[in-house]
């Protein structure tokens, strides 16, 4: 699976501002529960915020890849987040982040959701891909970037 399998423009988004990272999948957890009429924004933050219990989704160089599986997911989906202001995320190396892809996965996806994670954490372990969002002009360019 590619990236260009689970983004679309509608879900890819330049420099919103967000002061937390709590703040910031809150956000991104109710504009995606307004664009995908099966997912409920409160139930995705909720989802995601009980995964980052268990450990940071903070990957390290300025990237978070939060994620969780949904019952009422159908189908793997991705949105590409370029923050204004780089937030604490906790992440491995204790850096801020300013990139996140959020991956939400159906419940029995186990294998795709690995596959994406794998796929994901390769593209944005390029320090050119990490640069080129970053410099990007805008959410379009960001996206033709990620899809590439």
């Amino acid at each position: 699976m590619n990236i260009s399998d689970i983004l679309t423009l509608e879900r890819t988004f330049a420099d919103l501002k967000w002061a937390s990272k709590k703040r910031t999948l809150e956000s991104i957890s109710h504009l995606l529960g307004d664009q995908i009429a099966t997912l409920d924004g409160k139930e995705l933050f909720n989802a995601l915020i009980n995964r980052e219990k268990l450990g940071s989704t903070g990957f390290g160089d300025g990237i978070a890849i939060p994620h969780c599986r949904l019952a009422n997911c159908t189908q793997v989906t991705g949105a590409l987040v370029r923050l204004a202001t780089a937030v604490d995320f906790d992440a491995i190396d204790q850096q801020p982040v300013d990139l996140l892809f959020v991956l939400l996965v159906p419940l029995q996806a186990t294998d795709e959701h690995l596959q994406i994670l794998a796929t994901l954490a390769t593209s944005f372990g390029k320090p050119e891909f990490r640069s080129n969002l970053r410099e990007a002009a805008d959410a379009r360019a960001m996206y033709q970037i990620a899809i590439a």
